[in-house]
């Protein structure tokens, strides 16, 4: 189903202070289902606006964004619908910290997809036992390290059964050693098919999982292709540069 696309932008511009600066201008692409799209590029290059507008967190000058053939940009359509068919991991968890991981993972379900208490519980449980956190669903974050609250994080977002879940360097405020715990889980979502947009620093991660991968710089889309295009074979310069910084 590679070849089906589930979201397309369309000339996407976010502009700040009148249009001094351009955080996107005039960014195309496409996400197809089952899809692993890792965004990269230098601070400040517009890839995390670009992700948070995926779902409207950040809400563009002009453009159009379809989901499912449908434009969530148009103020006509309920954002709410659309966003619990997209899964956000954020960069700093944003667990419920008065809630304790089982709570923070069931009640979007029985709130938005009206499901029971015992089928939430069931389904969070299930997907606990998938990261090797089952024993600790009755913990609150504070009792948690960071790359447990990350792994909690995400099959939070997996409770909603979403068609797309983005990443927002989910591994950036994690120490070293917490990392790979991360990356593992979403490398066994990439296997399963679960259609990925993940903006990140690492690219190992890149390089191993993706199906394409978007390098951006100063708000546009200079280079895209496979992993092995962009890491072996860069085209652009400024594509060239950045990589002989990270690599």
């Amino acid at each position: 189903m590679k070849d089906k696309a589930l979201i397309k932008v369309e000339n996407l511009k976010k502009h700040y202070n009148g249009g001094k600066v351009k955080a996107l201008d005039g960014v195309n692409c496409h996400i197809n289902q089952g899809e692993v799209v890792v965004i990269i590029g230098p601070s400040g290059s517009g890839k995390s606006t670009l992700l948070r507008s995926l779902n409207l967190l950040e809400i563009p000058t002009s453009g159009k964004i379809l989901l499912d053939d449908v434009d969530i940009t148009n103020p006509k359509n309920n954002i709410n619908l659309h966003r619990q068919k997209m899964g956000m991991v954020f960069q700093h968890f944003n667990l419920f910290d008065n809630m304790n991981v089982l709570k923070n993972m069931t009640i979007a379900p029985m709130k938005l997809l009206k499901k029971s208490k015992e089928e939430a519980t069931e389904k969070a449980m299930e997907l606990l036992e998938r990261v090797g956190l089952a024993d600790r669903a009755n913990a609150y974050p504070s009792q948690l390290s960071g790359g447990q609250k990350q792994r909690v994080a995400i099959v939070r977002a997996l409770c909603m059964e979403p068609e797309v879940l983005l990443f927002d360097e989910p591994t950036s405020a994690l120490d070293p050693e917490m990392v790979g715990e991360v990356l593992d889980v979403m490398k066994s979502l990439a296997k399963d098919g679960m259609t990925m947009v993940v903006v990140t620093h690492e690219m190992g991660f890149a390089r191993e999982v993706a199906d394409r991968v978007i390098f951006m710089s100063d708000g546009v889309i200079v280079e895209e292709g496979t992993p092995e295009d962009i890491f072996e074979n860069p085209q652009v310069e400024r594509t060239i540069d950045f990589l002989k910084c990270v690599l």
